[in-house]
């Protein structure tokens, strides 16, 4: 068996189905190809299950990479209004949370059906459950070697443009692997180093014993290190730290480093106390955060980290002690053991490398008619709606780079 066509696309996600129904409307034949036995996999569980499809303010600055400016003009060629306008037209109601932050009022399916309904009406053809054996460069551009799962069917697939859409490492029982890795190191492509992220924290230490006793409980927290600090909610989990707070900070965060949380961001702690002190000598530390923490939190914290303390007067504490404790409330320093991983991973930080591949079309330098797209990339977004985006901006650059190149 053997199939010629204008463009494969490799992976049937966000950035590949995007891609591939625009393609398509320059009037190119495109097939994607996707081992999973659904497409959009990951699309479904996103926001919830809601799927935070994309943010009304989508910069440059909401996006990491070790060549900063390479999003710039795919985000400027296609953005959050462009996308906006798409999800209207097929009548999928929507609403607007904290962030300016979009997600679906019914389900992800409405995202991934409007994908599949654009494909399908585009003539875009979709093989599932298809593993690729071998790809290999011709003079007029690829043979992709493919096998069926099922049936064992084999086909050599002709196309003059490759795409690459195959996402990272993250959650792997969805089907993630490191697939589109291996074709850029075919071709030559370096791969900045990967790792897990949008993450939540893990701790092995007394910390971590502390943490797990306050499992469920959430608070507003600013949450920095020496990069960069976010203002969102916390979440404390049986197995770490959670929540958008955490969750944005491991984008920035390496093995090894302490991360801070001030706990009462509304507030000067110290000076908190102190004055609480002089008003009420009698109150224990404990009643006099009983109005600005929760209670589980305190507890622990007493438990933990303030025995010293536990049914001592406020008059009877040293001032200097007092400003310790709310120095610590305002800036609790902590050395996470590591991350949740790749398994509930949001994203995987790192990829292809962006200085061999053109931020315009998306197109490699170093192989012709090669191209790179979403998450494989060394492009990763915050929490919010931002990995949609560059999946939808990367998607389109590549599109309109190919559709208009043998128009």
């Amino acid at each position: 068996m053997s199939t010629v066509v204008d463009a494969v696309i490799i992976g049937a996600g966000a950035s590949g189905l995007f891609c591939a129904f625009n393609l398509a409307n320059f009037g190119k034949s495109v097939l994607v190809i996707d081992h999973a036995n659904k497409a959009g996999k990951k699309i479904l569980m996103s926001g919830g299950g809601y799927c935070n499809f994309i943010n009304r303010q989508v910069e440059p600055q909401h996006f990491i990479s070790q060549n900063p400016h390479f999003v710039k003009s795919a985000l400027a060629k296609y953005g959050s209004d462009d996308f906006i306008n798409l999800v209207k037209r097929h009548n999928i109601a929507h609403h607007e949370r904290e962030h300016g932050q979009l997600f679906c009022d019914h389900s992800a399916k409405d995202i991934v059906n409007m994908l599949i309904d654009e494909c399908q009406t585009a003539g875009v053809e979709i093989r599932l459950l298809t593993q690729i054996e071998q790809i290999h460069a011709t003079k007029t551009g690829f043979a992709i070697h493919t096998r069926h799962k099922k049936d064992a069917t084999s086909d050599v697939i002709s196309s003059t443009a490759l795409i690459v859409a195959t996402g990272g490492l993250s959650i792997p029982t969805l089907g993630a692997s490191g697939f589109g890795y291996q074709v850029a190191t075919q071709f030559g492509h370096q791969i900045v180093p990967t790792e897990a992220a949008l993450v939540p924290f893990t701790f092995t230490d007394k910390i971590g014993e502390m943490i797990k006793s306050l499992a469920g409980v959430a608070i507003d927290v600013i949450a920095y290190n020496d990069k960069i600090q976010f203002r969102l909610p916390l979440l404390f989990t049986h197995r770490g730290l959670s929540g958008p707070a955490m969750l944005q900070l491991s984008n920035y965060w390496q093995v090894g480093e302490r991360i801070s949380i001030n706990l009462l961001p509304n507030l000067d702690a110290s000076q908190y106390l102190l004055n609480t002190k002089r008003q009420s000598p009698k109150k224990l530390l404990r009643t006099a955060l009983a109005g600005i923490l929760p209670k589980k939190l305190i507890a622990a914290f007493e438990a933990y980290l303030w025995q010293a303390y536990k049914d001592t007067e406020l008059a009877n504490i040293k001032d200097d002690d007092l400003r310790q404790v709310g120095s610590m409330l305002n800036a609790w320093h902590i050395k996470p053991s590591g991350t949740e991983g790749y398994r509930v991973a949001e994203v995987t930080r790192g990829g292809v490398d962006t200085r061999d591949v053109s931020s315009k079309t998306m197109e490699s330098r170093l192989q012709n008619n090669l191209y790179f797209i979403g998450e494989v990339l060394d492009v990763t977004g915050w929490l919010g709606g931002y990995n949609f985006a560059w999946a939808w901006a990367s998607g389109y650059a590549c599109a309109e780079s190919v559709g208009m190149r043998w128009s």
